[in-house]
């Protein structure tokens, strides 16, 4: 089988940041890369679902929404996914900077974290989610559009 284009990103030399993985006709595919792989330190199971829970509601519901199609946990714990449709590298930059000023900061009930809502609501860390959304912000408020590709780590 032909190996899929984020299998050829060299992992070994992978920093924090926001990538296109892949498009698709007019479905963009982000890498929001939280974490560097490989080094130990990766998203707890918790928070990361955390993250999935508000990262979505905001962006699904912020002056981008129309160009929302997904947001989700990569395996590995690293970061997220985010499929966009209709929206310029820049919006997509400044939604996903806003979701994540808006996770950074976040009190109250998780958004969908009830046993009617959820697979498994239990599974929640708003501390997780707080601390490493605020950390991530550190990276995302120095990026531009520029640096939201792959290009220095294809194999």
């Amino acid at each position: 089988m032909k190996r899929i284009a984020s299998f050829c990103v060299d992992h070994t030399k992978l920093r924090r940041g926001v990538y296109l993985s892949r498009q698709d006709d007019d479905i963009m595919t982000w890498d929001v890369r939280m974490k560097e792989p490989n080094k130990g330190d990766y998203l707890s199971p918790a928070g990361i679902h955390t993250i999935e829970h508000l990262f979505a509601t905001y962006a699904r519901n912020s002056a981008y929404q129309h160009g929302v199609i997904y947001v989700g946990p990569m395996g590995c714990r690293t970061g997220m996914y985010f499929l966009t449709r209709g929206l310029t590298n820049q919006e997509v930059l400044d939604c996903i900077r806003e979701s994540y000023r808006f996770m950074a900061a976040f009190e109250g009930e998780i958004p969908g974290a009830t046993i009617e809502e959820c697979g498994n609501y239990l599974d929640q860390s708003l501390d997780d989610c707080k601390r490493e959304a605020a950390a991530f912000l550190e990276v995302l408020e120095g990026l531009t559009p520029d640096d939201m590709h792959y290009t220095y780590y294809l194999e």
